[in-house]
């Protein structure tokens, strides 16, 4: 792997023959995490988890490699550790590991709301994450080797966010199946609020609203599809759920907020007996969700650019979010130094001549030179 642009030392590879691993919490994402690592990239995948119940589940089920009882051991000759602990524990949890990590290790989290790790951001080795990925079961014996296969998996580095440990904490997450994008602290905590931790409000409200009809008529009804997709999420794991809805609350109030003006406008077409209304809103619906859920440039060819950066904090970090804000997914990357490390060359591979067009385009305004390769 080629020195860091931002000024590390190069990895090597004769030194470094097998990847080191670290997974601080061992559950289904955390021992997902292991048994791709181990079975795809061929890692070697320490972890710790303060039940050692877990971690003997974790050794049994072949997440992990080897069980340590501390945080300190754990990461002590790490390359890439990923925290996976709930929510709330997580500012404590990520504290720690870099506090012990090596000086070259990427350390980084999978929870859901990222503002909680704002004075992480400060470390250079930080980058914040969070894998679209999961289950409606929970626990290291429901880890999948492939639960992250094509799963997006969000970066939020910072200003300050090491060039060389960012891409390899990229090249990890391709490793694992995933597709690593940036994007930034309060879009995704915002983005989370109306994708994910809203839907859990609203399946919460209609699974009690069902039931306080049942108690009122007497009678059990026979439930359809729709019903059972709603409230699928329906009174999801308290232990993690309540930190979540929690650590989010401004952006979830604020999301709640414009959800309860929605349905006051559909109740008040309801109440005129507007159909033209009640059909334009349906419509509208349907459309928004074929463009939210609408087919990827799955299979579209991969293209290069090459982009000329100087040697300075966080240069990284600024193309892959600007790119990340407009999505455009990077599908890998690398670094290339120059002989002084003053300056270097960034390879970006992307898929599709549009977002390859968009890629440079978007690299250009920020006075980057880009070519493609």
């Amino acid at each position: 792997m080629p020195a860091d642009i931002n000024g590390r030392g190069a990895d090597n590879a004769s030194e470094r023959p097998q990847l080191k691993i670290s997974i601080i919490g061992v559950g289904l994402i955390g021992g997902s995490i292991g048994m791709a690592a181990r079975k795809r990239m061929d890692a070697t995948v320490c972890g710790y988890d303060p039940d050692p119940a877990v971690l003997s589940a974790a050794l049994e089920l072949g997440a992990i490699d080897a069980a340590v009882h501390d945080i300190a051991h754990a990461v002590a000759d790490a390359q890439v550790v990923f925290v996976a602990a709930p929510v709330g524990a997580l500012p404590g949890a990520v504290e720690q590991a870099l506090r012990c990590a090596p000086s070259d290790c990427v350390v980084s989290d999978v929870g859901s709301t990222k503002r909680v790790l704002a004075a992480a951001g400060a470390d250079e080795r930080f980058v914040g994450g969070h894998p679209l990925a999961g289950a409606e079961t929970s626990g290291v014996r429901h880890a999948r080797e492939d639960l992250f296969d094509g799963a997006s998996w969000y970066l939020t580095p910072a200003k300050g966010t090491s060039g060389v440990l960012y891409e390899r904490l990229h090249r990890v997450l391709v490793g694992l199946g995933a597709q690593p994008a940036a994007i930034d602290v309060q879009v995704h905590d915002r983005l989370m609020a109306c994708v994910s931790h809203l839907p859990h409000v609203l399946a919460n409200v209609l699974v009690a609203e069902a039931a306080n009809a049942v108690e009122a008529d007497g009678r059990l009804p026979s439930t359809g599809p729709s019903f059972r997709d709603a409230t699928r999420v329906a009174g999801a794991n308290s232990g993690i759920w309540t930190d979540i809805y929690l650590s989010n609350r401004d952006a979830l109030i604020d999301s709640i907020e414009e959800t309860i003006t929605k349905l006051g406008e559909v109740r008040e077409a309801l109440t005129a007996g507007d159909a033209q209304a009640i059909t334009d809103w349906n419509e509208h619906a349907r459309a928004a969700r074929e463009r939210l859920l609408g087919e990827g440039l799955v299979g579209a060819a991969v293209h290069e650019l090459r982009v000329a950066v100087p040697n300075r904090p966080g240069v990284i970090a600024e193309i892959a979010l600007e790119l990340g804000r407009a999505g455009v997914n990077i599908v890998d990357m690398a670094l290339s130094p120059s002989a002084d490390n003053s300056q270097g060359v960034v390879a970006l591979w992307l898929r599709g001549d549009e977002q390859s067009a968009r890629a440079r385009e978007l690299i250009a305004g920020l006075d980057f030179p880009v070519a493609q390769a």
